[in-house]
């Protein structure tokens, strides 16, 4: 165990007398599932605090505040990027057991603690007839204040929008721990800056979430589902326009390059089209009511038909769920490819998208790397996975050059490093390729004016942190898929 200042440890006993041995844990088998996230890079720190109440958060803040003692948020810690990961010590703070859920079902609303699982959420509003869209591949272990803190989106987002685009009112804490209210249980907010939206993607460095206000849609009364294969991967994203320019508007839009394609044929096992293999896919899905549903099946098998190569359509739910396996399964079997994954989750204009397929040709070719991706190509969200071996310094060498070149390229597509993983650690080096120095100065003014201490998640978004050759936490996490390696 690392050692703390003496001002560090009078702010940790504080702590412990204002709380009580229940809710802070200090020794290091207590600690450590919650040094690390997804990302499963570890950092000591001297104390987690297990909150329960507003009143737990409060107190944790003020006392951090006056000593200048760092806090790191956290809930399930599913964050990809390390942005949960207490990267300078201190204490972290876990609000997962504030997970109460109510939904106001006159007024299409949720009102959640920041520990609510998102699957619960969906589950509990659908049993009203309720909807919240937004749909992370973690959602049945992910909270919704961490999916707040990275304005997280997933497969439904290009129809329906992102976190933000469903969040009416946070509730929580400055980290001075002084109580702020951005909103409330009303649709319509005029009255004054709108502080909400910072904190929003702010990745717990701005505030933290006590309570959120959420809206609600009516739930979708029927899906359907169609999977195309194309020719070429240029194809198939030249077709993403093409649908999409015909006035179509797919709930779900998922790209599958060839490389996604042949993780799931040859190394998973998965065969979708007799006589057909190694071909990109789109898995398209549409939802709404039935009359809108047949209008779209019928022009989306036309457009299917006039530019791909093969097309199944799903007719029950079971033949729906054979449409998905192709993409379900090409995450784990990438791991044939090298035993670590760098999982970018850029974001390309709609227009640039066949460019884009293009460059990963070519950077794949200059670096020697593999790099299946797939995504959400309606809104141009693509998960680029570079494959390497982590405890070969030649393939993390390549892998940090492609990676450069990577992020590089989607700037000068007009693109961004991020569209729902956030920055965290792991994306820091790039945030000058993002953003110019008047865009990161202007952040940087509102952090200080807000968290005048700097004490809420210090280390992260800013300061440039390299992780490609750091070595990993040795753990399985719940939610870890396991991997498919070759027979």
């Amino acid at each position: 165990m690392a050692r703390i200042s003496k001002k560090r440890q009078l702010a940790t006993d504080k702590l412990v007398e204002q709380l009580g041995a229940r809710k802070v844990k200090l020794e290091e088998d207590e600690k450590y599932m919650a040094s690390f996230d997804s990302l499963k890079l570890g950092f000591a720190y001297d104390a987690l605090v297990l909150a329960r109440t507003e009143k737990d958060v409060g107190t944790t803040l003020k006392l951090a505040n006056e000593y200048g003692v760092p806090v790191t948020t956290r809930g399930a810690g599913t964050s990809l990027t390390g942005s949960a990961a207490p990267a300078k010590g201190g204490w972290v703070l876990d609000v997962s057991r504030m997970d109460r859920i109510k939904i106001e079902r006159t007024k299409s609303m949720a009102v959640v603690g920041p520990g609510a699982v998102v699957g619960k959420i969906q589950a509990a509003a659908e049993e009203l007839g309720l909807f919240y869209p937004p749909d992370p591949s973690s959602l049945k272990y992910s909270t919704i204040g961490g999916n707040i803190a990275c304005n997280a989106g997933g497969m439904r987002c290009a129809k329906y929008g992102v976190t933000r685009d469903f969040v009416l009112a946070l509730e929580g804490f400055l980290p001075t721990g002084e109580k702020v209210s951005w909103g409330g249980e009303y649709k319509k907010f005029a009255t004054g800056y709108n502080v909400r939206d910072l904190w929003i993607g702010s990745e717990g460095t701005l505030g933290v979430v006590t309570k959120a206000v959420l809206r609600l849609l009516p739930k979708p009364e029927k899906k359907w589902t169609i999977l195309v294969a194309f020719d070429s991967d240029v194809k198939a994203l030249e077709a993403v326009q093409v649908l999409l320019g015909s006035g179509q508007n797919p709930s779900i839009l998922e790209f599958l390059d060839t490389n996604s394609v042949y993780c799931a044929e040859e190394i998973a096992g998965v065969k979708l089209f007799e006589g057909l293999s190694l071909k990109p896919l789109l898995l398209v899905e549409f939802d709404g009511n039935p009359a809108q549903i047949r209008a779209d099946k019928k022009k989306a098998i036309e457009w299917a038909k006039e530019n791909g190569l093969a097309y199944r359509e799903a007719k029950t739910a079971k033949e729906t769920e054979t449409l998905w396996s192709a993409r379900r399964a090409c995450s784990p079997a990438m791991f044939s490819m090298g035993d670590s994954k760098i999982n970018e989750d850029i974001v390309v204009p709609l227009e640039s998208q066949a460019k884009f397929a293009r460059f990963l040709v070519q950077m794949q070719k200059k670096w020697k790397v593999n790099a299946p991706t797939f995504g959400h190509a309606a809104d141009g969200n693509f998960h680029v996975n570079i494959m390497y071996t982590r405890s070969d310094k030649d393939e993390c060498r390549r892998a940090k050059g492609a990676v450069s070149d990577l992020m590089k390229k989607v700037c000068a597509l007009g693109g961004t490093i991020s569209g729902e993983h956030g920055i965290g650690l792991a994306k820091t080096p790039f945030m000058t390729v993002a953003r110019n120095e008047a865009e990161i100065s202007a952040m940087k003014a509102i952090k200080k004016a807000l968290d005048p201490k700097g004490i809420l998640n210090p280390g992260k978004i800013f300061e440039p942190y390299e992780v490609w050759d750091k070595t990993l936490e040795k753990v399985k996490l719940p939610w870890d898929k396991k991997p498919i390696l070759p027979k």
